[in-house]
């Protein structure tokens, strides 16, 4: 489903932020990038939906080479991919409503199918009593579940959480867990980047860790 062929990135010409990058993710696993801030997790991501290209090597995502496409043929790589971003990315002068059926609205349902497959999602979050509110009017907790549901509101084949759980209290950090677990198990894989050793240390699942742009541990014994 995923997999990186001796990939690396530099923003400077000093400056490695990924070094030779050699990963492969099945499809249907459930992996934590980890790593102290600054070690590459978010990187790493962002190759993986097209947010950056590489300097060398290749990345495929279900079979495509996606350092081979061109600009405008990135957007239909990440209809495949949900993304939940560290800072949300919610549109402020839209209501929740608005924020998530924006997904679904570029895969080009009908109006009628999304709100039906929007208020779902909202109901499972918790949140149709939000429907129109705005995000400004939101908890951070709400808002990462609007974001959540904006990623997994067309049951894509890969998720992508950047920090998902950061700057959560407990019970929305497990929230928000479960609901990547559902998701996992109705069929998305799943590749969370996060430095909670908490969170991570008790999930028993793969774990890749970075360190300065390098993989330095592999749960799973690849290095």
């Amino acid at each position: 489903m995923i997999e990186l062929h001796n990939v690396s990135l530099s923003y400077q010409r000093d400056a490695a932020a990924l070094s030779n990058i050699n990963l492969k993710i099945e499809k249907g696993e459930f992996v934590f990038l980890t790593g102290v801030s600054g070690a590459g997790k978010s990187t790493l991501l962002k190759l993986l939906y097209g947010g950056l290209n590489p300097s060398r090597g290749q990345v495929l995502i279900d079979g495509q080479n996606i350092t081979r496409l061109s600009s405008s043929q990135i957007p239909f790589v990440r209809r495949k991919v949900g993304v939940v971003f560290q800072d949300f990315k919610l549109l402020p002068g839209r209501t929740v409503l608005e924020n998530v059926a924006l997904t679904l609205e570029v895969l080009g349902w009908g109006k009628r199918d999304i709100g039906k497959k929007v208020y779902h999602i909202l109901k499972q979050m918790g949140l149709e009593h939000k429907i129109n509110t705005t995000p400004l009017r939101l908890s951070g907790g709400e808002q990462q579940r609007v974001a959540l549901a904006r990623a997994l509101v067309n049951d894509p084949k890969i998720v992508l959480a950047d920090e998902p759980t950061g700057n959560l209290d407990e019970n929305s950090k497990e929230s928000v867990l479960n609901i990547l677990k559902e998701a996992n198990i109705k069929g998305s894989t799943v590749v969370i980047a996060s430095h909670d050793k908490r969170l991570t240390e008790n999930s028993h699942r793969r774990m890749i860790v970075l360190d300065k742009g390098r993989i330095v541990e592999d749960s799973n014994g690849r290095k």
